[in-house]
Order: structure tokens, then sequence, then C-alpha cells
């Protein structure tokens, strides 16, 4: 007898190929079941097959009604908690106003810095909370949480508390990520060592107070060297973190080889990786974690080259990058079509980058990105006949109905009154 039993399900989706991350070739190919069936009870799956195997004993029954089942969408680079917004900003970018401009009129991280420091802890948990709730409506139900707009001890710490408290209380899954090395305060112009060394200071409380699983840093020209990045990572990584980090996303450093070069469980935009970065990724276990919506909103032409990497080997993912200034939107669904559009990526890679590729960026390959009998029943029902359907029909929210370790909580309605 299940909980809930999904019936005459089009495409059932399971993304369970094997163990492991999905590349090259193999980013080509979905495990699909035709006509199918999956039973879930106590928050797990217990059942997945056709309609033919399946016996109707259950004390919910869904009929999907042709409808495309997939597992929960897993979002493996977002800064969730942050105060204020920069809406105010749209209009100095479409004048041209160069963002170093910006930044020095107080806007750009700063903005977001200064309004971060401002909000009370309650105010920040109210804030993610309705970012969250964003994020399972859109299908989204594990997802990364960074730091990074503290920049100082205490509100780096207030940030990383927010997502603890947010995880305990939120049917979401998060997985949190030290990013304190996110910028070089004002007051660290010249001095970025002793401001890496301030950060590095926090990490044995937070490993002590289990706050973050991962540690991030910014490589980019004017903010960290791939040498501090390196150093930084190293460091953290001998503390027992798992190490992520912001590569190559404007400027060709080298960002890309130092994440394969240290076993980086992911590097992240990778907008202006190398030839070179793109061969180190593929023999490597690093995750190539791309955000097309970032260049997008960016208004900037040159995407990840996510044709090329997949072509080489790398096992990619997407990403939302939701952020205050550079990609403000919780939405992956339309993550899906500019990567099918700017990135040259088919629907097979594409579901492979968002579930399975995707949990593992995060470490968490082993329960999230796929359905399969004995993990958690995160499962989405879709208003779409069949997986190519979702990057295809842009800029609306195809979910019908998100279960999260078996509990519905989404339910979602087309009607009209």
């Amino acid at each position: 007898m299940f909980d809930t039993l999904l019936i005459n399900i089009g495409q059932l989706v399971t993304m369970d190929h094997k163990d492991g991350l999905i590349r090259g070739e193999a980013m080509q190919t979905l495990p699909v079941i035709e006509n199918g069936a999956i039973g879930f009870t106590d928050g797990a799956i217990t059942f997945i097959g056709s309609m033919d195997d399946v016996k109707l004993e259950a004390k919910e029954v869904i009929d999907c009604e042709g409808k495309l089942v997939t597992p929960g969408l897993v979002d493996p680079h977002t800064h969730l908690v942050f105060g204020g917004s920069r809406e105010h900003e749209i209009a100095l970018k479409l004048q041209g106003v160069p963002y170093l401009e910006i930044l020095r009129r107080g806007g750009g991280i700063h903005s977001t810095v200064s309004a971060t420091k401002q909000a009370t802890t309650e105010e920040l948990v109210k804030k993610a909370i309705f970012h969250c709730n964003r994020m399972l409506s859109y299908g989204i139900t594990t997802a990364e949480a960074k730091s990074g707009y503290g920049l100082d001890v205490d509100t780096e710490m207030k940030q990383l508390e927010v997502v603890q408290h947010v995880q305990e209380t939120h049917s979401i899954d998060l997985v949190s990520t030290f990013l304190g090395a996110h910028a070089v305060p004002k007051d660290y112009k010249g001095k970025e060592e002793a401001f890496l060394q301030e950060m590095l200071d926090l990490l044995p409380t937070i490993k002590e107070r289990n706050l973050a699983e991962f540690v991030d840093i910014f490589c980019e020209t004017d903010v960290f060297t791939v040498e501090e990045s390196k150093r930084y990572l190293q460091k953290a990584q001998e503390l027992g973190f798992g190490t992520k980090i912001h590569a190559d996303e404007i400027d060709s450093l080298g960002g890309t080889e130092a994440a394969a070069e240290i076993d980086c469980i992911s590097a992240d935009h990778l907008c202006g990786a190398s030839d070179e970065g793109i061969r180190m990724l593929a023999e490597s276990n690093t995750v190539a974690v791309l955000l097309p919506g970032t260049t997008f909103y960016l208004n900037k032409e040159e995407f990840a080259r996510g044709r090329k990497m997949i072509d080489s080997g790398v096992a990619v993912s997407l990403a939302t990058d939701f952020n205050p200034g550079s990609s403000p939107t919780e939405n992956l669904q339309f993550i899906m079509s500019v990567a099918m559009l700017k990135l040259r990526m088919t629907p097979e890679e594409i579901w492979n980058a968002v579930t399975v590729n995707a949990s593992y960026a995060i470490g968490r390959g082993d329960v999230a990105g796929k359905l399969r009998v004995g993990r958690k029943a995160d499962v989405i029902i879709w208003d779409a006949p069949n997986y190519a359907y979702i990057p295809y029909h842009y800029g609306v929210n195809h979910v019908n109905t998100v279960f999260k370790a078996g509990k519905k909580v989404v339910k979602r309605s087309e009607q009209l009154i």
C-alpha cells in the first residue's frame, strides 16, 4: 500500500543512468519510462515502473493524464541570503554607466553589503524563505546557498546562520557555502592577503558549528588572483571543507585550471575558460557550473562555451546564480531555455545538467537529482507532455505539482475563474 501513487505518466524521466557524473555522449541520453507509474511511502520512493506492473493500491492515487514526471530540480549556485535589492541601478546600466562607476556611487555589491549588514537576522530569514518558496514553485527541491554579502566577520556569520535556520525549518534542502571572499572590502584595498586571512580565521568556528560544507572564492581581475585563490582554498581543504570557485567569469585568468588542479568540487561561471582549462576539467571530477542567466541579464555577448565543454567530456551543470545584481531570478526553467539557445545544449543535456550533475556539484549525488527506489520522493509533475517541451516553451512556469520527501508542497492551477 503506497501513501501516494502517480499513474498514467506520459514520460517518467528517472535520471537513474548510473552512479557518478554524466559526461560526453552519456549527456545525450535520458532514462525514460513511457506510460509509467511511481509510488512513495513514508517520504521515500517504493516503486518505479510501467503501468503494466503496478498495483493500484494507495491512500492517494493521482492520474497524471499523460504528463511529464521528473526528479526535483537541483540549483547548485545561488546567493540566497541578502538584504535589499538593486532595481534602482537598472537606469544607470541602460545609460551605459560602467559597473565601477556604479560602485563608486555606492551601488553594486557595496549596496547589497550595506543592506545585508543593516538587516536583522529575522528580516533575512523572512526574505530567504520568500525566495525558497518561489524556488519550490519552479520545481527546485535542492539548492546551494552562499554567504558573501557581509565581507566582515559578523555579517558573514549572520548569513550562514540564516541559511542554517531556513534549512531546519523549510521544505527545500539547502547546501551552505561560505563565500566570505566574494569581494575586497573598501578598507582592505591593497591588503587582500590580510582580508583573506581574516576569512580563513573564521573557518574553524564555521566547521565546529556546521554552518557550511563548502568554501568559495571570487577569482577575477581586481578581486582575488589565481594564486591567492588556490592558497585560500587549499587551506580550507586542509580544514575539511569542500571547495568551489568563481572562475574566469570575465577574464581568462586560469581559475578553471586551478579548480581542476586542486580538485574543487565545482568551477562556476567559466565564460572565459581557456581551451587548456576545458581540457583539464574534462580529465577531472570538477563539475562545470554554467550560469547563462547571468550573461543574459548583464547583456554580454560571450556565453560560456557549453557546447565545447560537453563535446570535450566535461561534466556540465546549470544554475540560476540567483542574486540581486547580475541574475535576479529563481527560475531554473528559464535558465534551461537560455542554455538551449545560447550554449547550444540539447534537451537531454540540459536535464542531466539540472539534476544529476547539479547534485554532484554540491555533494548531493547520493540523495538528489534522480528517482530511485529507496531515495527521498522529490518528484515533479509538469504541465507538459514530454521533457523537450520544458526548455522549448520558455518564460513560463510549467510546474503542476511538487512533492518534497513525498509531501505535496506545491499545487498550481491554471483554471480561470
